[in-house]
């Protein structure tokens, strides 16, 4: 067939792009085409030499596990080339009173989610014990830095739910030699001059300073927040979300390690401030660390001050005073539509927001696979996968604001106009207000997750809620199923319990498992 889609061509390296190739590689080519010699399928990526990396984020979900294993990349290789280091999801401090505050939201499901909601039966001991403690072992092994597996455990099996903190540049660079090596992708370092339309309105080539024009059936956009080809070629603007997410700047550092063999944190560890948060990321031998807030209601030189003190609080003076802070400022949304003709963007070309419980690499992830996957047989099918992809991610982005947007409006801090501008109901998408009025009565649980492939699963509501004090008026009055329900339940927090002791007796910290991991390795599945 003349129109047959084989020829992909992505414009843009970093994390987004060279991610993007090896999860369409590892489907196409593995698969099909290098066992048996063929080379019907071919995948170019054009990454400009003069353009430095700027990572997606430094923290992933559990889904990179499956991602890295499918295309090809050994766990412990990860470690040793990443800089890479366990999360087991996050700390919140000072978000919902402003002092002395903490709530986690781990990665592990509450025990027996799939047949008990624990969360109305918690309901009688949230004066004994936190939520995300009382049914789930995970918060206790990373509020003391210990690690979610051992040096026995198989590369990606493990003990309780995680994904990684990583140096977005390393890997970046792991996964273009991994590309070029391993998947048979095609590498072409030049800038490009030009976009070449066809007839139809389709890009028919890039022009590029060093390799001439380079053609392709489908292009994939994942040269930044300019987003050269969806954005600047075809018009396809921004739809922001400003109203409802405030922040729109970010200032970012790294802070080496007083002690070489400090702790390292696994969760990401999130602390609000007077019109944003400061993120801390620890990686073996640095922490990333930056505060995001909102020029509207906080100035540069405030923020910095946060920042610093922050730093000078949880490191040292002299690692405030030596910091190299770097300024970056974006308008928090997505693209009115995703994919175009031809033309698909993945990344920070088809929108971003805040990186508030790090949603930038898995949407990198979801949008790969769902290319991979659902890949065009040829151009006259292609607008009707474009449009199938156009609806899941815009509800894939809805979903993303409502449950960022969630952290916000449950804060009871009224001491600046941020915190209390963001609980009035004008900023509070209406799809959250429908679902904050009905979690009132009752508590998220399955039904509350319209499809299987969810962005955040009712569970993630669940910690967030009951973590920053939300209440559900539970019916008083109950049915003999309901008793019977709740003696189960009390059966499951003692088995949590239990199973909270013995992890936390067992499992190494994290620190001490990464430097395993660069002397031993992990054994191979």
């Amino acid at each position: 067939m003349k129109n047959t889609i084989n020829r992909i061509v992505i414009l843009g390296g970093g994390t987004a792009g060279w991610l993007s190739a090896a999860i369409i590689a590892a489907e196409h080519y593995i698969d099909k085409n290098l066992s048996s010699g063929e080379h019907n399928f071919h995948l170019v990526l054009i990454e400009s030499p003069d353009i430095p990396t700027i990572g997606v984020g430094e923290g992933t979900w559990p889904s990179m596990r499956s991602t890295l294993k499918k295309i090809g990349i050994s766990e412990t290789d990860f470690f040793r080339h990443c800089s890479a280091s366990f999360k087991q999801g996050t700390q919140f401090h000072n978000w919902t009173y402003g002092e002395d505050d903490t709530y986690t939201h781990p990665f592990t499901l509450p025990h027996n989610f799939n047949e008990t909601n624990l969360a109305p039966h918690w309901q009688q001991l949230r004066e004994k014990i936190n939520f995300a403690n009382a049914v789930n072992p995970q918060s206790a092994l990373f509020n003391n830095q210990l690690a979610p597996k051992n040096i026995a455990t198989p590369e990606y099996a493990f003990h309780v739910n995680y994904g990684y903190h990583l140096d977005a540049g390393k890997f970046a660079e792991l996964l273009r030699q991994h590309c070029v090596d391993n998947l048979g992708i095609e590498y072409v370092s030049a800038n490009m001059t030009a976009i070449n339309s066809a007839e139809n309105g389709d890009i028919a080539s890039i022009s590029t300073d060093t390799h001439g024009d380079i053609t392709g059936d489908l292009f994939i956009d994942c040269s930044g927040s300019r987003a050269l080809l969806l954005g600047e070629h075809y018009g396809i603007p921004l739809v922001s979300k400003s109203q409802y997410l405030f922040n729109n700047s970010a200032l970012a550092t790294q802070v080496p390690y007083q002690n070489p063999e400090a702790p390292i944190e696994s969760a990401t560890l999130s602390t609000a401030q007077t019109a944003g948060w400061i993120w801390d990321i620890g990686l073996p031998t640095r922490r990333g660390i930056g505060h995001i807030y909102s020029s509207d209601y906080t100035t540069e030189e405030s923020a910095r001050t946060e920042l610093l003190n922050y730093i000078a609080t949880t490191a040292s003076e002299d690692a405030a005073a030596n910091a190299s802070i770097r300024k970056i400022t974006f308008d928090p949304g997505h693209r009115e539509k995703f994919w175009h003709k031809n033309c698909v963007a993945i990344g920070m070309s088809s929108g971003f927001i805040e990186p508030l419980e790090a949603s930038a690499l898995v949407l990198v992830e979801l949008s790969a696979a769902m290319i991979a996957e659902q890949l065009p047989a040829n151009r006259t099918i292609m607008d009707i996968v474009a449009k199938r992809f156009n609806d899941k991610f815009l509800y894939r982005w809805d979903r993303i604001v409502d449950f960022l947007k969630l952290h916000y409006v449950l804060t009871q801090r009224t001491d600046s106009k941020y915190w209390v501008d963001n609980c009035h109901p004008s900023s509070i998408p209406e799809s959250l207000q429908e679902l904050m009025q009905i979690w009132q009565y009752q508590p998220p649980w399955h039904q509350d997750t319209k499809h299987a492939d969810e962005m955040f699963p009712s569970a993630s509501f669940q910690y967030i809620l009951y973590g920053m004090d939300f209440k559900t008026m539970l019916d008083p009055s109950l049915k003999r199923s309901d008793r019977e329900a709740g003696a189960k339940a009390m059966g499951l927090f003692t088995e949590n319990a239990k199973r909270t002791e013995q992890l936390l007796s067992s499992m190494p910290s994290n620190r001490e498992l990464i430097n395993k991991i660069y002397k031993y390795g992990f054994q191979k599945i």
